[in-house]
């Protein structure tokens, strides 16, 4: 079994509470169908800056990724039907999916 990175870019803000509201619940729901699948339900990205080779920084992180969870399965396949229906992607956004591997 396999750890795998699931990155979110894109996607829609809630326009009211009702709606941030469903789209809680919607997120709450979906950790909730992938049960032990679930390894770090991850958190939304706040202020970011790049790092680029000579040391020096810019505002905004280059790949725009707006949050993160971490899921095990047994292969990428099984990963990505996992996220396949991620409530991000409702939200117009998109999930990127990379296997994690130890070094140590």
């Amino acid at each position: 079994m396999g750890t795998y990175l699931l990155t979110y870019t894109g996607g829609m803000q809630p326009e009211t509470e009702e709606a941030g509201k469903a789209v809680m619940d919607a997120w709450t729901a979906w950790f909730g169908s992938l049960g032990g699948a679930v390894a770090d339900p991850g958190n939304p990205m706040g202020p970011s800056a790049t790092v680029a080779s000579d040391g020096s920084s810019s505002p905004g992180g280059a790949s725009g990724i707006t949050g993160y969870s971490l899921l095990r399965a047994d292969s990428l396949d099984a990963a990505i039907a996992l996220a396949q229906s991620c409530p991000h992607l409702a939200a117009g956004g998109a999930v990127e999916v990379y296997e994690t591997f130890e070094v140590m």
